[in-house]
């Protein structure tokens, strides 16, 4: 079992930054999972893996990816207050779930 969050290269973000929109993600995918896969996660350990797309154009065909492939996923959009100077998509978490079905569609990215 596992999580992994996608998250924007294209964006160099800062890394108090990133690590807002990777928590917002990984939230956000877990409160739409189910409670069963949710629990059975939690039970191993709650694995999370961040890793890096260029830009929004693969963001958005990781998503369609996973969600093709019955996936949770959660796309979080920053509000542009601070960093950016209007709304923007910076990530996406995937899952929780079986770290097999994720691997498929993910597994050749690479680690942030």
């Amino acid at each position: 079992m596992k999580q992994v969050i996608l998250v924007r290269k294209d964006l160099k973000l800062p890394p108090g930054k990133l690590a807002v929109q990777v928590a917002h993600a990984a939230i956000e995918a877990a409160y739409a999972s189910s409670p069963e896969l949710v629990e059975k996660w939690r039970a191993t350990g709650a694995k999370k893996v961040v890793l890096y797309v260029a830009d929004i154009t693969e963001l958005i065909a990781f998503k369609k990816k996973c969600a093709n492939a019955d996936l949770v996923t959660a796309k979080i959009t920053d509000a542009g207050k601070t960093f950016f100077k209007k709304p923007t998509i910076t990530c996406v978490g995937v899952g929780p779930d079986d770290e097999e079905k994720i691997d498929a569609i993910t597994g050749e990215l690479k680690m942030v």
